[in-house]
C-alpha cells in the first residue's frame, strides 16, 4: 500500500488515509451561522475521499471573527446551524471524519472579505474593537488593538471551552485550535506581537501560557474528542517566532494531550519573507516531527502532486499532508491521486462509480 493511502489513528479517530483538507475560510456566514454555501462546499469535500476534513476558522466570540462573515460557535443558533450542516453531509453518505477549527482573530479581526479588499473595517462598516496581547497593530493603517487583561484571558479560555462543547453537541468528530497565521494564540507565542511584562509575556514559557491554558480547558470540556493544534512553524521574519521555539511548544502540547499538530507558517506580520516553492513548508513539519516523534504531524504548503504528498509521508517528514487550495481547484484530488499512484480508493458515491476513466483499471472499492 502506498504510504499516502495507509490508515492512521489520530487521538482514537480512525482516518482512512493521510490526506487532510485543512481549514480554509469561506467568508460566507451570516451572524456566525453556516449557510447553504457551506453545506454545498463541505458536502463536496466530504465526498472527496480525504481522510479528514477540517471546517474553517470558527470564532469563539463575536470579536474573535476575522470578518463579519466568519463562522462562529458562541451561541445556540450557531450550534443548531452547524448541526444541520453536518446532518446534511452525513445524509449524503459521507463517512469522512469532520473536525472544526476554533480560533480568535485578535488584532487581525474586523476586516473585510478578501475579494472586497480585505482591509480594516470602521464601526460604521461593520467593524468592532479588536484585542491582542499588546497594543500593537498588525500593520500600518490597521486598528490598534486593546491589550487583554488577565481577566480577559480567563474569559476567553472559558469561551474556547464552551465553543468546544457546542462543537461536540453539533456533531463534530474533532477540534482543532488555531494557533497559527498571526491570529490570537499565535500573537501570544511570537515576541513580535507579544511585548507583555506579566506572566503571559517575555520568556518562551510565559508566551506559551495562554495557548496551553486554552488547550487544557478545551480537552477538559470535550474529553471524548481529539483536540489538535495548528501552528505557524515560523514567522518568516527577523526576531520572530521560529521553528526551534515551535519545537518546544510542540513538545508542550504533546505532553498536555494534543491529538496532533498541524504545521503551517507565517501570517503574523506583513513583513514576512517567504520563498514559495512546492512543499516549501514541509521542512518545518519535519523539524517538529523530530521533536515529537510520537505525535501525528500534518504538513502543508503547496503540496499539489500525488508523488510529492506520498514522498512526504513515506520519508517520515510528516504523518499526514494538508491539501488546501489544490482541493478547492480539484475537489476530487484524492481520487486523482489514487489513480496517479495506481491505487483504489473506498467510499466513492455509487452514482459516481461510472466516472472512472477508461484508462484506469481499478480505482473505486467498496
Amino acid at each position: 500500500m502506498n504510504p499516502l493511502f495507509t490508515p492512521i489513528s489520530v487521538g482514537g479517530l480512525n482516518l482512512a488515509n493521510r490526506i487532510v483538507i485543512p481549514p480554509m475560510d469561506q467568508y460566507s456566514a451570516q451572524d456566525g451561522r453556516p449557510m447553504p454555501w457551506h453545506s454545498m462546499h463541505y458536502g463536496h469535500l466530504a465526498l472527496s475521499g480525504a481522510g479528514l476534513l477540517i471546517v474553517e476558522a470558527t470564532a469563539v466570540e463575536p470579536a474573535g471573527r476575522i470578518s463579519p462573515y466568519d463562522l462562529g460557535l458562541w451561541d445556540e443558533t450557531q450550534e443548531a446551524a452547524h448541526k444541520t450542516m453536518l446532518q446534511f453531509i452525513r445524509q449524503c453518505g459521507s463517512r469522512t471524519p469532520i473536525a472544526v477549527q476554533l480560533g480568535h482573530s485578535g488584532r487581525k479581526g474586523a476586516t473585510g472579505r478578501p475579494w472586497e479588499g480585505g482591509g480594516p473595517l470602521a464601526p460604521d462598516q461593520g467593524g468592532w474593537e479588536i484585542c491582542a496581547p499588546s497594543a500593537l497593530p498588525y500593520a500600518p493603517g490597521h486598528h490598534t488593538p486593546t491589550a487583554l487583561s488577565a481577566a480577559d484571558l480567563e474569559r476567553l479560555t472559558a469561551s474556547f471551552a464552551q465553543s468546544a462543547q457546542r462543537a461536540a453537541q453539533a456533531g463534530y468528530d474533532a477540534i482543532e485550535l488555531h494557533a497559527a497565521h498571526g491570529y490570537l494564540m499565535h500573537q501570544f507565542l511570537s515576541p513580535l506581537s507579544n511585548q507583555r511584562t506579566d506572566v503571559y509575556g517575555g520568556s518562551l514559557e510565559n508566551r506559551m501560557r495562554f495557548p496551553l491554558a486554552v488547550l487544557a480547558a478545551v480537552r477538559a470540556a470535550v474529553p471524548q474528542l481529539p483536540v489538535g493544534v495548528r501552528v505557524s512553524g515560523t514567522d518568516f521574519a527577523a526576531g520572530g517566532w521560529d521553528v526551534e521555539e515551535c519545537a518546544v511548544f510542540a513538545q508542550a502540547v504533546a505532553q498536555d494531550g494534543a491529538a496532533y499538530i498541524h504545521v503551517s507558517g507565517g501570517g503574523l506580520t506583513p513583513d514576512q519573507r517567504i520563498a514559495l516553492a512546492p512543499g516549501y513548508q514541509v521542512g518545518l513539519a519535519a523539524r517538529i516531527k523530530a521533536a515529537v516523534p510520537g505525535l501525528p504531524v500534518i504538513a502543508v504548503g503547496l503540496i499539489t502532486e500525488a508523488e510529492l504528498a506520498s514522498s512526504i509521508v513515506g520519508t517520515g517528514q510528516a504523518d499526514m499532508v494538508g491539501i488546501g487550495r489544490a482541493m478547492l481547484y480539484d475537489p476530487r484530488w484524492p481520487w486523482h491521486a489514487a489513480a496517479a499512484l495506481g491505487l483504489t480508493i473506498p467510499g466513492a458515491p455509487r452514482p459516481y462509480l461510472r466516472s472512472k476513466p477508461h484508462n484506469v483499471k481499478e480505482l473505486f472499492a467498496d
